[in-house]
């Protein structure tokens, strides 16, 4: 007879470990990060204050990590639905909703007073607030409220550069905004692109995303129009001074291939291009970002 299968201790502490990291989403934290990093080195014109530069991007991943973890603690009985999720730590009862909580909420809070101390104020507030705007009004409130749920919550994701901006500096400026509103108008496209491939998945758990209350075709056309837009939102660099000529090359290329992609899958649909959208979109932020950063440095 085969004996049962059993996890000696350190396999069990290993298999632990990664379920926490799991719930902070690490690679979503990541991107989250880029643009952080891009939004300091954009403040200053030289090199980046070395405590301010360590201490944000460690105390701004811990309040992100934290929203994630909430993410999946209010989320939970849905996941367990769901296709894409069902294996999540929480749904699985590998970590209890106690430690979900504990964990989040103590990583919250250390990455706050991080971010105060050794930060500035208005940075430390600023993550509190956009941690708020995720877990709490988009997660616990508007996903299930409406279906412009991604468009209204996706301040609270676009955030990132604005934070990194007052990591240095300790004040708001335009400039900073302006890479607020790139993302913002990058969230929609990005989101509703995986929506559509999920749609069965959504409707399932009466879950109001577009694809489910409008169709596939409206959500289509949505897509496409917010890539345009997207198009527009990323020269406002150019148009202020902020960066030259490689990243007026690079986005517009970068925002000519999302726009081809979308308008693809309007018209030239096939399976599983909704998934390539939604890839395409993640890299083409993470490049865009990427070139903004080299310009700053070969121009600013």
């Amino acid at each position: 007879m085969a004996k049962p299968l059993t996890l000696t201790s350190q396999q069990a502490s290993s298999l632990h470990w990664r379920d926490y990291l799991e719930m902070t989403k690490p690679k979503v934290v990541a991107l989250m990060l880029l643009t952080v990093l891009v939004g300091m080195c954009l403040a200053v014109p030289g090199a980046v204050p070395l405590q301010p530069l360590v201490a944000g991007l460690v105390g701004i991943g811990m309040m992100a990590g934290a929203a994630a973890a909430y993410n999946h603690l209010i989320d939970r009985r849905i996941d367990g639905l769901m296709a894409r999720t069902y294996n999540r730590p929480l749904p699985k009862g590998r970590v209890s909703i106690f430690r979900a909580l504990t964990f989040a909420t103590s990583m919250a809070i250390l990455g706050f007073m991080l971010l105060y101390l050794a930060v500035n104020p208005l940075t430390a507030w600023l993550t509190f607030a956009s941690l708020i705007g995720y877990a709490v009004i988009y997660t616990a409130y508007l996903k299930r409220a409406t279906p412009q749920n991604i468009v209204v919550g996706g301040l609270a994701g676009a955030m990132p550069p604005l934070l990194g901006w007052t990591s240095i500096t300790g004040e708001f400026h335009g400039h900073a905004l302006l890479l607020v509103i790139i993302i913002f108008a990058w969230t929609p496209p990005h989101f509703w692109a995986l929506a559509i491939h999920r749609k069965a998945e959504y409707a399932k758990v009466d879950v109001p995303m577009l694809p489910v209350t409008h169709g596939i075709e409206f959500t289509k056309t949505c897509i496409l129009l917010y890539t345009v837009l997207l198009a527009i939102a990323s020269l406002y660099p150019v148009l202020v001074g902020m960066c030259g000529p490689l990243y007026l090359v690079g986005s517009t290329l970068l925002s000519s291939g999302f726009i081809y992609k979308a308008w693809e899958l309007k018209y030239r649909d096939k399976p599983g291009l909704a998934m390539q959208v939604f890839r395409f979109s993640i890299y083409h932020l993470m490049t865009l970002f990427l070139v903004l950063l080299v310009d700053h440095y070969l121009w600013g």
